[in-house]
């Protein structure tokens, strides 16, 4: 039976909260959420700002500030939450690792071991085959 790799068995084991973290951090930590913020709060610092549009937000922006709290409120455990999970991933992945690496030391020690036996019981008959077949 072959074994899962590390990853699946990751995934498999998620809840869907830290699925949801996972996510939530991909999209706050990428360039498109970064360009579609800074294209909402200019357009609403500018909406708030020229004379025909109704200023529901007038400068200082108090409302755009705390819109701004709110989801620095929320983003920052979300992205913690995802932090601890790729940190609990890395040390699950790390684990794999030396499990592998381990079973390499150990093959490639029976390999040595078989090889040193093999010379062993062999090298002796070789050099005796040689030696006869040499001309005297």
């Amino acid at each position: 039976m072959a074994k899962m790799n590390w990853h699946k068995q990751h995934r498999e084991h998620l809840t869907a909260g830290q699925r949801v973290a996972d996510s939530t951090a991909r999209v706050l930590g990428s360039w498109t959420f970064i360009i579609i913020q800074t294209a909402l709060v200019t357009a609403w610092i500018v909406l708030n700002l020229i004379a025909w549009a109704r200023h529901w937000d007038p400068y200082p922006f108090i409302l755009l500030n705390l819109m701004f709290s709110v989801q620095a409120a929320y983003a920052g455990p979300i992205l913690m939450m995802s932090q601890n999970r790729q940190s609990e991933r890395d040390r699950f992945q790390a684990q794999a690792d030396y499990d592998t690496n381990v079973k390499g030391e150990q093959l490639a020690e029976e390999i040595l071991e078989r090889l040193r036996r093999m010379e062993e019981e062999h090298l002796p008959q070789i050099r005796a085959a040689l030696e006869s077949d040499s001309p005297k």
